[in-house]
């Protein structure tokens, strides 16, 4: 149980003295040069506020969907000498087989065409 007060007092601690440090040496006045938008050392060309095509969001969305469903399936290995591996195995197969009509929705509805 000390143990864990100790670990737990340090943490916070720690946490609010990092944080206090960093609020007392941090630049409260930035130049303009720190508020400009940095585009790879160009000047920007445009308005740095313009709104991003829906289409990034869509995108982003599927990439965590299809890395969420990677992270699921990497025990599977393991998860196939639990007691009742058909069980598991279909479970699987229904994960995938969900994931992959989701995917078919997305290509006919033509959500991963990126020009129109």
């Amino acid at each position: 149980m000390n143990t864990i007060l100790f670990m737990i007092t340090t943490s916070l601690i720690l946490s609010i003295l990092l944080t206090s440090l960093n609020l007392w040496l941090a630049l409260t006045s930035p130049d303009s040069e720190k508020l400009s938008p940095y585009e790879c050392g160009f000047d920007p060309l445009g308005s740095a506020r313009l709104p991003f095509s829906i289409r990034f969001f869509l995108v982003a969305i599927l990439f965590l969907l299809f890395d969420l469903e990677i992270a699921l399936l990497l025990p599977l290995p393991w998860a196939t000498q639990l007691q009742s591996p058909p069980s598991t195995l279909t479970w699987t197969y229904m994960i995938i087989l969900l994931l992959t009509l989701g995917l078919i929705y997305e290509w006919t509805q033509g959500g991963l065409e990126w020009a129109e």
